[in-house]
């Protein structure tokens, strides 16, 4: 895809998916979902250089790493409307012996999924075990992981940011879901983390922002410029400023959809805030 506008129809209906995924099953996490829809579908669609099809490999084509798993639905959603499975199989979401699970897991062969991350904290390290491997196979491609930022409040991360600049792991492009929300509260009020961009800089990555996170321009072009900072020596780090519900307006500007699923009620209203026309599953 190129228009702009082909990209915001998809999102708005990768909207719809994660209201009604979460709703038929009343469990899961729209809010985070909803505020990375903007950011998944420029990725898959516009920005990563990828093959058809699914090889665990990953050989010659650009990888992506979902860290903060509990947002899947917005991931299955963009894996399925980029042809990895299909589309009807959203309708199997967190259901007993499906393979869309709550947390993305990689037993049952999900195609698009190459870790399971149900425990937060752990992504970051695995894409850049993934970058050193393209490395040692002369293979040029990139690595993607996003991250949420609650989940940079986890220690292990710090020892991989440290461990990427140290051994100059610069094939990898780390987003960062700024949104300033985490299931008890704001970040601030849980465990503020300070300037982030200032400590990602501490620890010798080159860092960006994008400070429109749900604005697909901003995102394209945000995520084009992360591109032309790779292979120069450092890992790049891209903090994205995503609004969490972002497209249902009582779910944002608040930490309380992050983990609850609408009621019927609630879930017609935000479908009709979000009219799309590729069809629901």
């Amino acid at each position: 895809m190129s228009n702009i506008q082909q990209l915001q129809d998809l999102t708005t209906q990768v909207r719809r998916d994660i209201l009604r995924m979460v709703h038929a099953v009343n469990s899961g996490h729209p809010g985070g979902s909803l505020g990375c829809a903007e950011f998944l579908v420029t990725l898959y669609q516009e920005v990563m250089d990828r093959k058809p099809g699914f090889d665990m490999n990953g050989i010659e084509e650009d990888l992506f790493f979902l860290s903060n798993g509990h947002i899947s639905p917005v991931f299955y959603s963009v894996l399925a409307r980029s042809g990895y499975f299909s589309v009807s199989e959203l309708a199997t979401f967190r259901k007993l012996n499906t393979r869309l699970q709550g947390h993305p897991t990689t037993h049952e062969g999900l195609p698009g999924i190459r870790v399971a991350s149900g425990s937060l904290g752990q992504g970051l390290s695995v894409a850049i075990g993934a970058a050193q491997a393209k490395k040692l196979n002369n293979d040029n491609h990139l690595i993607y992981v996003l991250t949420g930022d609650g989940e940079l409040q986890e220690g292990q991360n710090w020892e991989a940011i440290m461990y990427a600049s140290a051994k100059n792991v610069d094939n990898l492009i780390a987003t960062v879901d700024y949104n300033g929300q985490q299931i008890d509260g704001s970040t601030k009020d849980v465990l503020n983390m300070g300037n982030l961009k200032a400590k990602f800089e501490a620890f010798d990555w080159d860092v960006l922002e994008i400070k429109e996170g749900n604005n697909i321009e901003a995102i394209i072009a945000g995520m084009n410029e992360a591109k032309s900072k790779t292979g120069k020596g450092k890992p790049v780090c891209v903090v994205l400023h995503t609004e969490m519900g972002n497209g249902v307006d009582f779910m944002m500007h608040t930490h309380a959809w992050h983990g609850k699923a609408p009621s019927d009620e609630q879930l017609a209203t935000a479908l009709e805030q979000n009219t799309a026309t590729l069809g629901d599953y």
